[in-house]
């Protein structure tokens, strides 16, 4: 789901494999200044890579962008279900993946307006009930019983 940081040895043999602009499309952590700071030192025209990804730099119409995520998903859910939505958005909202959720609808919209089939849902994803609602995956996570802890015990 979310994008490994790179080691610095990944970054290394990134930029003897494929050159420095592999670095554009790498993700390091903050202890990896060291290699930053080489970087800059040498005077080398490297990209300097990223320590996160900005979600809001992502390319998704302004209309999803500006939808009321939260709003759309809590009309959409069954009464009964309504505190298992509250709580999981609750959830993303601490973790900020709430934008994360705006692309995922952007992305299921457009699979299906093209008829293009995905899968049916894989991995701790199948936990989350939103993303059932938004139609990620076809696994009813409340009906199954699975703890949205499932999908977010990596975060």
């Amino acid at each position: 789901m979310l994008k490994t940081v790179n080691s610095e040895n990944d970054l290394i043999e990134g930029v003897l494999k494929f050159g420095p602009d592999i670095l554009e499309h790498c993700l390091c952590s903050d202890d990896l200044i060291q290699y930053v700071d080489r970087i800059r030192e040498e005077h080398l025209n490297y990209p300097i890579p990223p320590s996160s990804i900005n979600p809001l730099n992502w390319f998704i119409p302004e209309e999803y962008r500006t939808m009321d995520i939260e709003e759309y998903l809590i009309n959409h859910c069954p009464e009964q279900n309504y505190d298992r939505v509250v709580q999981e958005l609750d959830l993303y909202r601490k973790n900020n993946l709430i934008i994360l959720l705006k692309t995922m609808k952007y992305i299921v919209d457009i699979l299906r307006a093209n008829n293009i089939v995905w899968g049916v849902g894989r991995g701790s994803s199948v936990a989350s009930y939103v993303l059932y609602l938004i139609g990620v995956h076809k696994v009813d996570s409340v009906k199954y019983n699975l703890p949205i802890e499932e999908f977010f015990k990596e975060i």
